[in-house]
């Protein structure tokens, strides 16, 4: 196992401010492009979607929405993708949250303690949990070899790397400063967390990086800070051509939001001069996570299902609900299928 440093997009925090390091964002980011074409392609993805559940409009449009609702709804989904690296088949599940565990992330308890039952499950659909994915896949958890997150927010990973891994060969991918950051968080930190969650998790079920590396043909991890300090993408290539995975924007249409018929995103962005929208539940570092935004935008490959919007797919779409007028999306990938 042996992963690949990609040199191109080391060294991006220059000197001249967050102005600067956009423009370095730009053409790093164009230049590495070009070179990841070149790496080939994973032999498959295919997507499985997990839970649908409430999500504050006013942090996933970030100040860009005039929806009425007060909440929108956002759909995480799994990522399950391999390659072949030195004779032997990878598979690499990317976003396999534990939604039952998950629930008890701070802000979720409380939002959860706040809504009676039959609105919440109104809110909340479950389409499906990691195993029973993975068992209508013909995948055993044995056969696992990473498990990785855009980023920490609400995971608890005891069930699949703790004292009995439901994956006993897999390891985590995360970038070592989010990792760090577990064991002292600051305040605008804690509501997205459950840091004790992985006081007694073994250090060897983790594989921390620092930056960008390839995985294998065609899969790589980009790291993008700002939504977290440790924030990281997934950038493969397929027979569409690039796609970006994250949570830095929740639609496509966040990236190129001049299409959008969202109300609010396209006059906002013309009036604020800002050409995307931010997922912005925390805002460690708001001018990092746009700088980002515009390096995924500058990889990822144009829809070909409708060429106004780029191939992102955001690890946590939103999605149209009655329940949540003005925030049904112009545009929804739905899934990656390669």
């Amino acid at each position: 196992m042996s992963f690949t440093r990609i040199d191109t997009l080391d060294h991006m925090d220059v000197e001249g401010g967050p102005g600067a390091r956009l423009r370095v964002a730009r053409e790093r980011g164009e230049a590495f492009r070009r070179e990841f074409a070149t790496t080939g392609t994973p032999d498959g993805i295919v997507t499985r979607d997990l839970v649908t559940l409430p999500y504050p409009t006013r942090f996933g449009l970030f100040r860009a929405s005039r929806a009425i609702a007060p909440f929108l709804s956002i759909t995480n989904r799994m990522l399950v993708i391999r390659w072949h690296d030195d004779g032997r088949e990878r598979i690499l599940l990317f976003e396999p949250s534990d939604h039952e565990y998950g629930r008890y992330t701070p802000y979720f308890e409380d939002l959860s303690g706040r809504t009676p039952d039959v609105i919440e499950r109104r809110m909340v659909k479950v389409h499906g949990t990691v195993p029973g994915h993975l068992e209508r896949l013909g995948i055993a958890p044995e056969d696992v070899d990473y498990l990785m997150f855009d980023h920490l927010h609400t995971q608890d990973l005891r069930r699949w790397i703790g004292a009995t891994p439901y994956f006993p060969n897999a390891r985590v991918i995360v970038q070592r400063d989010e990792l760090a950051a577990l064991s002292e968080l600051h305040p605008l930190q804690k509501p997205w967390y459950q840091p004790a969650t992985y006081r007694d998790l073994p250090a060897e079920a983790f594989l921390p990086i620092d930056g960008s590396v390839v995985l294998g043909p065609g899969v790589a991890v980009v790291k993008t800070p700002g939504h977290v300090f440790g924030n990281q993408s997934l950038v493969v290539n397929t027979s569409t051509g690039i796609w970006v995975s994250s949570e830095n924007v929740i639609a496509a249409e966040a990236l190129t939001p001049e299409h959008s018929k969202l109300p609010g995103l396209a006059s906002w962005t013309r009036r604020w001069q800002q050409e995307v929208v931010l997922n912005a539940n925390t805002v460690e570092t708001t001018a990092d996570q746009y700088n980002s935004i515009i390096l995924e935008k500058t990889l990822a490959d144009r829809s070909q299902a409708d060429p106004r919007f780029l191939q992102f797919f955001p690890s946590s779409e939103l999605t149209g609900a009655w329940t949540n007028p003005g925030t049904r999306p112009t545009f929804s990938h739905g899934q990656i299928v390669h």
